[in-house]
C-alpha cells in the first residue's frame, strides 16, 4: 500500500497548473545523489481514497493539478487514486504523475492522467531545469495534435494559436527553437 511523507502546494512542477504535490514514499530507483533520499524508505502514512477526500476539502479550491511525486514501487495505486480523482472531481482537478522511470509499466491507463513527467535524476545535471536535463514531460490529450478536421486548414490560419498545435507546424517550431538555441551559445 502507498505511504506519503508530505505534500505542498507548488508551482514548477505542472506548467501553468497550481499544483498540490504529494510524496510518496518506497522508491525503487536509488538514484544517486537524489534531492529527496528519505523517500527511499517505506515511511509515512498510507494514502487512500479517505486521505484525497481531506486534501480535496482543505485544498480543493486553491488548487488545479494534484501530482503524485514517485510511487514507482506501487503504479496500479497511483493509477487508481488519480482515477479516484477524476471521478470525484468530475475532472476539475487535474491529475499528474511524476516517476523517476524511463517509461511507464505497461497495462498503466494514461485516461486517468493529464499529465505524465518522466525522467531519472542525473546527478551530473543537477536540478530538474527542463533546458539541462533530459526530463520529459507530456501533457495528455485527446485533440493534440490538431489534424485537418472539418474545418480544414483555412480554420487553422485564420485561428494562428490552434495552427500551431498541427503537427507539421508544431515539428516546424520545434527545429526553429532547437536552431535559435544553437546560435545562442
Amino acid at each position: 500500500m502507498l505511504k506519503y511523507t508530505d505534500y505542498d502546494i507548488v508551482f514548477q512542477e505542472i506548467p501553468n497548473e497550481v499544483t498540490l504535490a504529494i510524496n510518496l514514499s518506497n522508491c525503487p530507483n536509488g538514484f544517486k545523489g537524489c534531492h529527496s533520499p528519505q523517500l527511499m524508505q517505506y515511511i509515512g502514512e498510507y494514502i487512500d481514497e479517505n486521505v484525497i477526500l481531506g486534501l480535496l476539502d482543505k485544498y480543493g479550491t486553491s488548487i488545479t493539478c494534484i501530482c503524485f511525486m514517485g510511487g514507482d514501487a506501487s503504479p496500479y495505486e497511483v493509477e487508481y487514486l488519480a482515477a479516484f480523482i477524476k471521478n470525484t472531481t468530475q475532472e476539475k482537478i487535474k491529475t499528474a504523475w511524476y516517476s523517476g522511470k524511463e517509461k511507464l509499466v505497461d497495462n498503466c491507463n494514461l485516461n486517468n492522467f493529464n499529465f505524465i513527467k518522466l525522467g531519472a535524476y542525473k546527478e551530473h545535471l543537477g536540478g530538474f531545469e527542463i533546458d539541462v536535463t533530459d526530463l520529459k514531460i507530456y501533457q495528455l490529450s485527446d485533440e493534440y495534435p490538431i489534424t485537418p478536421k472539418e474545418h480544414g486548414d483555412s480554420f487553422l490560419i485564420e485561428h494562428r494559436h490552434l495552427w500551431l498545435c498541427s503537427s507539421r507546424q508544431h515539428a516546424i517550431m520545434r527545429v526553429r527553437a532547437a536552431v535559435q538555441k544553437a546560435q545562442i551559445f
